[in-house]
């Protein structure tokens, strides 16, 4: 019986663990792989396989029950996740339902998840810029958080790696606050787009509107080809995920390269419960699992682990691995964990029309979405009241409708020969914020799911820095718009909770002192050396860009950090 024991234990043994499929734990697999290492892939939702696993991905819009539309009930029994934008017929079995994985909220926030092999890389908006040194010296410049313990140069040539592979679209734009990369051809702007960017650059010359850049296949190269991807076809719909796999995915692209190693072996419907640290070894061992279906108990092991969950679930692992050593979760010495958890604000828009260029209209779909205007608020001085800046969106469109107000054939023929109306063009914010002890995460003592393990508590809330900045942002675009000569401007200030971003940080910090985050400067634990964690739970801020790519740069360069010093025999 001892040797079955043994054996069963052997078989549940890895060189390494990675928690989470998404966009930084296929990464983490990838690079794990491909050096060599026998790899466990834990995924807590089910599995979904490269086009095999799209239901809805070549349906028309009347093969919809509900013409793509979620039903009055549905949307009753999911108030947080339907208000998400992606979250229709063609899309929802990729998204957590409310009522399934419930969570208490201190203070309002929307989580919006998927659990599933891909994760939330299935359904991202697939934005991609880098950060630059004005985010990683934002801290310490501006006195808030801890200092980054990294700067742009630790980063850039991960970020020339992940790019190459993953594929971004973009154009050489020159701008320090928003470094070029290792771009596919860009996406261009429409002439009204490069309208309102000749305007601004003339009136503001700080103020730049470049091609947003995107995580998709413009001109894919040889690298991409033999991933099994092509170019995208421009079809927009890529949250019912991608057979062409026209943008980057884990599915498509970083889990099948990990898998053509040999050294990968994926788990799905396997909820983890913790990371087991063993007091004599002084490191972690391995983790529990509880199986989705059966709710049985399962202990795999490895000589490293990466703690790749998606930011508040990383949190919610790695406060629930309690031991003796670490009595407030895995790693915990400075009492960090799960605090100055931070997000984007997304929380305001405006809109306007425009009279001009009546000879031209839209033609196909841009996947990038449009124009994108870097940060240029505090970015060489303090100018403002409030502590940092927005970055935002800008896109144009120009629609046509029918007057259906006739009967008979005059609105026969109203309704056959739609009538071009002004362009409409339109921005969203997107602010960064302030990463503050009291946003914070923890163990509810009383609410358990159903696989035992305690729910997630939330008090994250916008502050007074939030309502400065967004009222800057408005006022600022409003003057932008009305010197472009758009009409009809209308402000929106939404009053949606923090979390809708799909964009939550923190928790899990990396910083230089020991005893004021979690992670060094390579996302390894200070107190516990053969952990890593590199997705968003690790961001000492938030800046202002999209975080994934830089996610991803860091998976790359972690796991090389932790082979290399796994082979020296450091961990």
């Amino acid at each position: 019986m001892a040797n079955l024991n043994i054996d069963s234990e052997k078989n549940r043994t890895y060189d390494a663990i990675v928690v989470g499929s998404g966009i930084s734990g296929g990464w983490a697999a990838k690079e794990l792989c491909e050096k060599g290492l026998k790899t466990l892939v834990l995924e807590r939702g089910r599995d979904v396989q490269h086009i095999k696993d799209y239901p809805t991905t070549n349906l028309y819009p009347w093969q919809f029950e509900h013409r793509n539309e979620m039903p009055y009930k549905i949307q009753q029994e999911n108030p947080i996740v339907n208000r998400c934008y992606a979250f229709h017929e063609d899309a929802a079995h990729f998204f957590v339902k409310d009522t399934e994985h419930p969570y208490v909220q201190e203070k309002p926030f929307d989580w919006i998840r998927g659990y599933q092999v891909g994760g939330k890389s299935l359904l991202w908006a697939r934005q991609t810029q880098r950060w630059s040194d004005f985010d990683f010296d934002g801290p310490a410049r501006d006195n808030f958080a801890v200092d980054w313990p990294i700067r742009y140069a630790d980063l850039k040539p991960w970020y020339d790696y992940v790019e190459r592979f993953a594929g971004i679209a973009g154009d050489k734009d020159g701008l320090p606050e928003l470094p070029d990369g290792e771009f596919l051809p860009g996406y261009p702007l429409n002439i009204v787009e490069k309208y309102f960017k000749q305007k601004m650059e003339t009136k503001y010359p700080s103020r730049k509107v470049i091609s947003a850049r995107c995580a998709h296949l413009s001109k894919p190269n040889q690298i991409h080809l033999d991933q099994g991807r092509v170019q995208c076809q421009n079809r927009t719909l890529c949250q019912r995920g991608c057979p062409f796999g026209g943008y980057f995915s884990s599915n498509a692209s970083t889990l099948p390269w990990a898998a053509k190693t040999g050294n990968m072996t994926l788990r799905p419907d396997s909820v983890v419960h913790s990371v087991l640290y063993d007091e004599q070894k002084g490191k972690a061992v391995g983790v529990r699992v509880i199986d989705r279906n059966t709710k049985e108990e399962i202990d795999f092991y490895a000589k490293i682990i990466f703690v790749n969950a998606a930011a508040l679930n990383t949190n919610l692992i790695l406060l629930n691995s309690k031991s003796s050593r670490f009595p407030n979760g895995l790693g915990n010495d400075s009492e960090t964990l799960g605090k100055y958890v931070a997000f984007h604000n997304y929380s305001a828009r405006i809109y306007g029309e425009y009279e001009g260029y009546k000879d031209y209209k839209t033609d196909g779909r841009n996947p990038a979405g449009g124009g994108y205007i870097p940060r240029f608020r505090n970015l060489h001085k303090q100018e403002t009241d409030y502590l940092r800046g927005y970055a935002a969106g800008f896109s144009a469109w120009r629609s046509s409708n029918s007057d259906q107000s006739g009967l008979g054939t005059d609105l026969k023929e109203s309704l056959l020969n739609p009538k071009l109306q002004n362009w409409g063009v339109g921005s969203h914010m997107m602010g960064e914020t302030i990463p503050k002890e009291s946003n914070s995460v923890a163990l509810d003592q009383s609410k358990k799911d159903e696989w035992g393990i305690p729910q997630l508590k939330i008090s994250v809330d916008y502050d007074d820095n939030d309502a400065k900045m967004k009222k800057d942002y408005l006022d600022t675009m409003e003057e932008m718009f009305t010197e472009a000569g758009f009409t009809n401007i209308s402000r929106n200030e939404s009053s949606q909770a923090p979390g809708l971003d799909i964009h939550e940080m923190g928790g899990v910090r990396m910083g230089l002192d020991p005893k004021t985050s979690v992670l060094n400067k390579w996302n390894q634990m200070h107190a516990c050396k053969n952990v890593f964690v590199t997705d968003g739970a690790a961001m000492t801020s938030t800046s202002t860009q999209n975080p994934s790519l830089t996610y991803m740069a860091f998976a790359a360069r972690t796991v090389d950090y932790a082979v290399s010093e796994l082979q020296k025999g450091n961990i």
